[in-house]
């Protein structure tokens, strides 16, 4: 009933050749930066009431944890409902109410509460966002990265702007800079048009969504993944501490999140101009970076001062940038089109979900006990270990080939 009746919003299709759609890449644009902001600030709100570094990486950890379960849920409704417009703005709702809750809490028990809550909401909006930007340009010369670069835009620019106004006015701030992002989002996915459906689409039942999404050369993409990702996701959330530790401010904090994405849109326009959409060699692409992950923790590792770690953060642009982009198109390669908002979500489930749970718990661990040096030594371990299982991937490709599982009424039988 809720999704009948929110359908009611949409009153136009956009035309298959045509979808330059200004709203969507402005939408891209407000819900990142609203995101940089919760994850790049956040951290230091809970330092200031009074969480030790363990606390912390247990209470962002539950962000992964929930996502296991979100992801599939909103992939899942998002194929089933056939509008993915309506199932993001039922998840900004919430994400915003529930952020409101987190800052607000009385006491830490209160924000671990709304922290599960809040996550169940938040934790799918970059996957489904993906999705939506593919649906739309599906069947057009529309490129994936024209986009997706609005997002890196939006994530640096209100990182650098917010840092200068949050570390003036308190990490109590964050919650107000995130609430008008969010209501800004929200806006402009008003004005979507919604996707068209093709007719002879099938409709999604849960027995081939498991089929679809097991299958073992996916799932060993997702394994590696998950390693690759493990290290970012310790960076994310324990770079702003590091940066504290060191003696740097808020402001400091803004510049290595802004600095961390601004190369992005770059990134994006090569990679959709020269990376062709083919197995082999979006597989020897995510080989290379993973060693540049490698080369990235070690100079983490080795970084003396704030500013050493502020242009540092510029080559995550090439890595997490590349990773996400060439992640990205290699589930379109192994799922089949009625499934990819449910692919793209266990995509998102693994470098957003697993790997934020073991980055959280492990690495607070490894952060409290033993340093940041030591953290970031680990995290050279598993990108390489990511570099050696993709290249056998690539390998094995080379000799043997990949079709994606195709469904039909007599398969199902």
């Amino acid at each position: 009933m809720i999704l009948k009746g929110m359908a009611l919003l949409d009153r136009s299709a956009p035309g298959r050749g045509n979808p330059s759609l200004v709203s969507l890449k402005l939408y891209n644009f407000f819900i990142y930066g609203a995101i940089s902001i919760f994850a790049g600030f956040l951290q230091l709100y809970l330092q200031e009431i009074g969480m030790t570094k363990f606390e912390i990486g247990s209470l962002m950890a539950i962000g992964p944890f929930v996502s296991l379960f979100a992801n599939p849920f909103w992939g899942f409704w998002s194929d089933k409902s056939r509008n993915i417009r309506i199932i993001l703005m039922m998840m900004m709702g919430g994400t915003f109410v529930l952020a409101q809750a987190v800052f607000y809490a009385p006491t830490y028990a209160w924000i671990y509460a709304a922290m599960i809550f809040f996550y169940f909401f938040q934790s799918p909006l970059f996957a489904q966002t993906n999705s939506l930007i593919l649906g739309y340009i599906d069947g057009t010369t529309q490129k994936f990265g024209t986009f997706r670069l609005w997002g890196s835009l939006g994530w640096a620019l209100t990182a650098a702007a917010a840092g200068p106004l949050i570390d003036r006015l308190g990490a109590g701030s964050v919650s107000i800079v995130f609430a008008f992002m969010i209501v800004i989002a929200f806006v402009f996915a008003l004005f979507l048009p919604r996707q068209p459906i093709a007719s002879d689409t099938p409709v999604v039942s849960f027995r081939r969504f498991g089929r679809v999404m097991f299958n073992p050369y996916f799932m060993i993409f997702i394994g590696l993944g998950v390693l690759v990702s493990v290290p970012n996701a310790m960076n994310s959330t324990f770079m702003s501490l590091y940066i504290v530790e060191m003696g740097g401010d808020k402001q400091m904090v803004g510049w290595a999140i802004f600095t961390s994405s601004i190369l992005e849109v770059g990134v994006f326009l090569l990679l959709d101009r020269f990376l062709k959409r083919k197995m082999g060699m979006l597989l020897s692409s995510l080989i290379l970076i993973s060693l540049l992950f490698a080369i990235r923790w070690q100079l983490m590792a080795l970084a003396n001062n704030p500013l050493e770690i502020v242009f540092i953060q510029l080559m995550h642009s090439i890595t997490f940038g590349g990773y996400f982009y060439v992640g990205t198109q290699l589930t379109m390669l192994f799922i089949p089109r009625p499934y990819r908002s449910s692919g793209q979500a266990v995509y998102t489930m693994a470098w957003g979900g697993i790997s934020g749970i073991i980055a959280g718990l492990f690495g607070g661990w490894l952060f409290q006990s033993f340093g940041a040096e030591v953290m970031y030594n680990i995290g050279v371990f598993f990108s390489l270990i990511g570099a050696v299982g993709f290249a056998i991937m690539w390998f094995s490709n080379r000799r043997n080939g990949y079709q994606p599982t195709v469904l039909t009424e007599m398969g199902e039988r």
